[in-house]
């Protein structure tokens, strides 16, 4: 099935729109973790090219318009997939919230009462003065790359994938934060979100001695020194859903993993769009490099794609095409 664009979005790239994503795109659902490796490099740079995102927070097809013009990559704006499951539809979908508005459809279920609901979401704004090739291009490179290796897959649930604005200041945890919007759509109209998995700055590695810092210094007791890992954060409310992710994930990636069921006032937990979803009631965890606590580059100027581990931030992503896989069929 093509992908297919809304009319009202005209294409903001030079591939021809009558190609399917995969084909513009040059990721397929049947590409190999090296050809991931090849492409992600290539969405990170694209992501940053635009410059800070944040001027443009009245105007979120602003954003994306400025952000991906002069890529190959279809438009995320009203861009949609959707592929009948078995029990309900896999879907890639990018909103783009501003107060009660959002762009992009819901595949809808083919099951006689709503199916439960997968959605793997990163936010595609950076602060003032900062690329964010990491924060959080590396997110948003992610989501991309995750959703087009689902594209082609049948599935027992249904599966989103959600591009956000407003994360950063000044609407960071507030309610215009796009995805404390969608978040609350959804809960009006009865989803039933199973697992939201909100991708936060995924991108940087170090191992150098003490390149781990920590919140509290308890934490740096009980965890690594070293910032060679990817951590797994959530609420106590949502530590379920964090075990069976972890667990789905060491299973397969190569790559040490660090998960933590915190209390949501301990700095940094709350720190991204789970927080949305845990306000609405809804188990949600956050994948994260810890960005302020381990990279040096955090909200800055030099937050530039030349900064990030491609082959690690590779091996994330495919353990986390395994977890999708494996929530799937829980």
């Amino acid at each position: 099935m093509k992908w297919r664009y809304a009319k009202s979005c005209a294409p903001m790239c030079k591939g021809s729109p009558a190609k399917s994503a995969s084909e513009t795109c040059g990721i397929t659902p049947s590409s190999t973790p090296l050809q991931i490796s090849s492409k992600i490099p290539f969405h990170v740079p694209a992501f940053t090219r635009g410059g800070t995102v944040t001027k443009y927070v009245g105007r979120p097809a602003t954003i994306l318009r400025q952000k991906f013009q002069v890529n190959k990559e279809p438009p995320l704006l009203k861009l949609r997939r959707e592929i009948p499951g078995q029990q309900g539809a896999a879907s890639a979908e990018a909103t783009a919230a501003k107060a009660a508005v959002s762009s992009g459809a819901v595949a809808s279920a083919k099951a006689a009462s709503p199916p439960q609901i997968i959605l793997i979401g990163a936010h595609y704004d950076s602060v003032f003065g900062s690329p964010g090739a990491n924060d959080n291009g590396s997110g948003v490179a992610a989501m991309l790359a995750l959703a087009r290796r689902s594209a082609e897959k049948t599935t027992q649930h249904t599966v989103r994938f959600v591009a956000f604005v407003n994360e950063e200041p000044p609407h960071f945890l507030g309610g215009d934060m796009g995805s404390f919007v969608y978040a609350n759509r959804c809960k009006a109209r009865g989803d039933k979100i199973s697992a939201m998995i909100s991708l936060e700055t995924i991108g940087y590695f170090s191992d150098a001695p003490h390149s781990q810092a920590y919140p509290s210094p308890g934490l740096g007791l009980l965890y690594p020194k070293v910032g060679n890992f990817i951590g797994f954060v959530s609420n106590v409310h949502s530590r379920t859903l964090l075990r069976r992710v972890v667990a789905l994930f060491r299973k397969h990636a190569k790559i040490p993993s660090e998960g933590a069921a915190l209390p949501s006032f301990v700095p940094g937990v709350s720190w991204s769009d789970q927080w949305s979803f845990w306000r609405c009631g809804y188990p949600g965890i956050m994948i994260t490099d810890t960005a302020p606590f381990r990279y040096p580059h955090y909200h800055s100027a030099s937050d530039t794609p030349d900064k990030l581990d491609y082959d690690r931030f590779t091996l994330v992503v495919s353990g986390m095409e395994k977890v999708i896989e494996g929530l799937d069929k829980l």
